[in-house]
């Protein structure tokens, strides 16, 4: 039997080739204290079984110890660390516990390893499950931002830059983009995935003076990561600082979706919402209050995560061959960022799946700036009559400027201008102010975003 009864004949990534839904509990599930030691048992054993195959120790032990295998109960992880506070050292209160536990052949247990040998492998297999779990979760939230794309390819709302009114788009490319770019975030997991699930049973400064490398090869393989190529005592923390800050890339994502959806929800704006639950209460003073605080939690969570990813980059400069300054910053950052990461992405993808969108307030605000939003296209219409660029800028901006001061349309302002209508004509300056003629390469975006690629 392997870590928490799962058969470790192979890869341990075989069972999760095609990532699956699940629930939300195994995330903390891993970082438990039983599931810790459960998988340094595991290691422990596997090693023992690795160093029966190169001849280190006899078969009929690693057999019997195998045999011995068994699921830690919350007072076998009491009494590990009774044995701790006495030991002072958490791996040999384990080790302690494990021969009172199997009896004198655990003493085979750990030959030639260190701590680290056991602490490091076994934080690659915490961390590789921890990545499978967020790279479905990923999945989830681009599934859902997909979906909601598609219903809102066409629904028309004005674009802003600087916050300002700039021109007309769509609201599901506005949803396209972040699909897109949690693309990119599922491919940067997967990255920092292959280099944080790996293992070393090196030794105690990474020579194999006690182990031949082999062993650590035929650990690494059965328990599904690849063998470190070099170490000093520790599996080099530049690699898990690649993954928090991945954690932190991918909250930041998640933190710009938050904010544009809190500034959609603004009663000036109104243009999407959260939704809002059947005797949900906004405000404990103000019964009208339907407050954005999704989004406003997701963005704490994302300010958390870049914390926790400089923590992490902290832990890369450790003295010589070692020491333990890393360790007590992981004891946190390892299962606060991974189970907030997943928590945002279940979070977001409810929000983006529940969320309501107003498309005749899109529609109005469209038509707050009187038409100034199509100036490019009265600039462009100018530019290829043969006016220089310059001097049509100029035109268009004073027409442009005089219908913001005057509350008066652009497009009137323009038909009232005879030196303008002799140059353009009544038609083609109203043709300007067609906005499906600004989103005729909409279903072009989509083809990039969605279809399969090659």
């Amino acid at each position: 039997m392997g870590i928490d009864g799962v058969e470790t004949k192979g890869s341990l990534t075989q069972e999760r080739d095609v990532i699956p839904r699940y629930t939300r509990k195994e995330m903390g599930e891993i970082w438990t204290d039983r599931n810790r030691l459960q998988i340094w048992m595991e290691v422990e054993l596997t090693a023992a079984e690795a160093m029966t195959e190169v001849g280190l120790i006899p078969p009929e032990v690693a057999s019997y110890l195998r045999e011995k295998t068994f699921h830690l109960t919350e007072e076998d992880v009491a009494e590990v660390n009774r044995i701790e506070e006495e030991t002072r050292h958490d791996v040999i209160a384990f080790l302690t516990f494990l021969e009172r536990k199997m009896g004198p052949e655990a003493r085979y247990l750990h030959m030639g390893m260190t701590s680290s040998d056991v602490l490091d492998t076994s934080f690659g297999i915490q961390l590789n499950r921890a990545c499978f779990l967020l790279l479905s979760g990923i999945n989830e939230l681009r599934e859902a931002l997909r979906e909601k794309a598609q219903a809102h390819k066409n629904t028309v709302m004005i674009g802003r830059t600087h916050g300002v009114h700039a021109e007309p788009i769509t609201f599901g490319l506005v949803l396209a983009l972040w699909y897109e770019e949690l693309g990119r975030q599922y491919t940067r997991m997967k990255a920092a995935q292959a280099s944080i699930a790996v293992g070393k049973l090196s030794g105690a400064v990474g020579t194999f003076a006690h182990l031949p490398p082999r062993v650590e090869e035929l650990v690494c393989h059965k328990l599904g990561l690849t063998p470190d190529p070099i170490t000093n005592q520790v599996v080099q923390r530049d690699r898990h600082a690649e993954f928090f800050c991945t954690l932190a890339n991918l909250g930041a994502t998640m933190e710009k979706m938050a904010i544009n959806i809190r500034h959609l929800q603004r009663t000036e704006v109104g243009e999407a919402f959260e939704a809002f639950a059947k005797g949900q209460r906004g405000s404990s003073a103000m019964p009208h209050k339907k407050n954005p605080i999704g989004c406003e939690n997701l963005t704490g969570v994302a300010r958390l995560l870049r914390a926790h990813a400089m923590a992490a980059l902290e832990n890369v400069a450790l003295w010589h061959e070692r020491d333990i300054s890393h360790s007590s910053v992981e004891r946190i950052i390892a299962p606060d960022a991974t189970i907030l990461t997943d928590y945002a992405l279940a979070r977001m993808t409810r929000i983006i799946s529940d969320m309501q969108v107003n498309s005749e307030k899109m529609t109005k605000n469209l038509e707050l700036s009187g038409g100034q939003i199509f100036s490019q296209r009265v600039l462009l219409a100018l530019v290829q009559t043969g006016i220089e660029r310059e001097q049509a800028y100029g035109i268009v901006q004073r027409k442009a400027l005089e219908s913001w001061e005057t509350h008066q349309p652009l497009l009137a302002l323009l038909l009232a201008d005879e030196e303008i209508v002799n140059v353009l004509g009544q038609e083609a300056i109203a043709r300007c102010f067609d906005p499906a003629a600004m989103l005729l390469r909409v279903d072009d975006i989509f083809a990039r975003v969605f279809s399969p690629r090659q």
